[in-house]
Order: C-alpha cells, then sequence, then structure tokens
C-alpha cells in the first residue's frame, strides 16, 4: 500500500496576519503546483481566511489548530467546525499535547471533537504520545493505546479513512529531542496494528500516520523512508519558508 506522504504545518500562536499571509504567499510560490505530497498549513485563527486566500487555487490545503465540539452557542473565545468550514479549511488539529497539557483536554472531550470534525467534513489530525515520565515509565504503547482508542471510540470504519493520526512524543516537541528512528517507527507500527484491531487490515494500510516531534530537513529523510511514517506534523521549522519546502522535497523524494 502506497500512501501519499502529508506535510502539515503547525504555526501554533504565531505569526500576525501580515506575518502569516507572507509566509503563506512564500510557500505557495514555491509548493503551489505539488501534488506528489499532500500539504496542509495550519496558521491561528486569526489567519485563517488570509492564508485561505492566498493559497487559494494552490494544492495548499488549509488548516485549523483546534475547535470546539459543540456548532455553536455560549462558549466564549471557542471556534466550531462551521466556522472552519466556512473558509474553505479541510483539515483541523485535535488532541494535541499542549492541549492536553495546558488546558486540561481529556480522550472524552476530544473523542467529541473528531467525531464533530468528521460530521462537518473536516479531516482531524489527531495526536497522541506520551511524555518523557510515561516514556521512562515503560509505559509508551499502553499510553498511546489508550489515547487513540479513546480519540476513535464511536468512528466508523468509513469516517476513520478521513482521519489522520500523529504520533508526538511529548518530549521531542520543540526540545530539539527526537525520537530515534526506530523509537518512531515502532510506535507508528503499533499504532498500524492497533488501527487493524479496530478496523481491519484494508482500512489500516489506508490511514495515515504523521511523525510529530521536532522533524526537520536534517532528520526528515531518515524518518520519512520508515514503512510506517507517512509524513510530519512540523512546528518550528514550518514557521520559516524555506525549511517547510526542503521537509515537502524531503517527503517527494521518498519512493
Amino acid at each position: 500500500m502506497l500512501r501519499k506522504k502529508l506535510i502539515a504545518g503547525n504555526w501554533k500562536m504565531n505569526k500576525t496576519v501580515p506575518e502569516a499571509a507572507t509566509l503563506a504567499q512564500e510557500i505557495a510560490a514555491e509548493l503551489g503546483r505539488v501534488t506528489d505530497v499532500d500539504i496542509v498549513v495550519c496558521p491561528p485563527f486569526t489567519a485563517l481566511e488570509t492564508v485561505g486566500k492566498a493559497i487559494e487555487g494552490t494544492t495548499i490545503k488549509l488548516g485549523a489548530q483546534n475547535m470546539h465540539p459543540e456548532a455553536g452557542g455560549a462558549y466564549t473565545g471557542e471556534i466550531s467546525a462551521p466556522m472552519i468550514r466556512s473558509l474553505f479549511a479541510t483539515h483541523v488539529i485535535l488532541g494535541h499535547s499542549e492541549r492536553r497539557a495546558y488546558f486540561g483536554e481529556t480522550d472524552a472531550f476530544i473523542n467529541k471533537k473528531v467525531l464533530a470534525a468528521l460530521t462537518n467534513q473536516l479531516r482531524p489530525i489527531l495526536c497522541v504520545g506520551e511524555t518523557l515520565a510515561e516514556r521512562e515509565a515503560g509505559s509508551t504503547l499502553k499510553v498511546v493505546q489508550t489515547q487513540t482508542e479513546g480519540a476513535l471510540a464511536g468512528v466508523t470504519a468509513e469516517q476513520v479513512n478521513n482521519v489522520v493520526v500523529a504520533y508526538e512524543p511529548v518530549w521531542a516537541i520543540g526540545t530539539g529531542k527526537v525520537a530515534t528512528t526506530e523509537q518512531a517507527q515502532e510506535v507508528h507500527a503499533f499504532i498500524r496494528q492497533l488501527l487493524t484491531k479496530l478496523y481491519g487490515e484494508t482500512v489500516a494500510q489506508k490511514i495515515r500516520i504523521l511523525y510529530g516531534g521536532s522533524m526537520k530537513p536534517s532528520n526528515a529523510p531518515q524518518l520519512l523512508t520508515q514503512k510506517d511514517i507517512d509524513g510530519g506534523l512540523i512546528g518550528g521549522a514550518a514557521l520559516e519558508a524555506r525549511s517547510f519546502v526542503e521537509l515537502v522535497s524531503a517527503a517527494a523524494a521518498v519512493k
């Protein structure tokens, strides 16, 4: 099964609207016609519309960094799936470790978001991963299994085709530390086995599993050649057009 590589840029809480427009224009100029790798950019909410216009007519897709599970209502400061879809976004990052750690998001709450995203034709980029303490305690696979099964509760085999999973070892996000190629592949293979158990071999082989822990141009080629690593959820290296373009090139080079 040849899964098309996916490189998604998570800009996090960075870039004012003018800065986001500039970055999106630079990325679009370099990557706007790429078809052999799927590309998603996820700016802050304030820049979604601007970035959407900058990449209009290109092959680059627009994603949001989070959303609330309800379609509307008294949820001050929150953004709903219909709001995101109205800006022609196609993807949304859910369950990121920063949402879990700083905002207390649980597997059950993330599951509500996943179901709401799918109902609204948004493709979730579902993040799972262990902390350093959990890895040192030998509970990496247990943590990843609990998070994955919890987030996908009630998701059908048909729906899960629209889910992207991102494995992000929390200890490797923004720290410069990277899981070794072997460590990353081990967890990716475990997630694939888990998806096989939940949805069957045929479905599991189609789902893309991204690596999301300090991937950059220097380590991307080694990670992206692994059997079960289908791309990257990129943080710091997505904030500068040159490094993001290099990561897409690295993904395109994998045959």
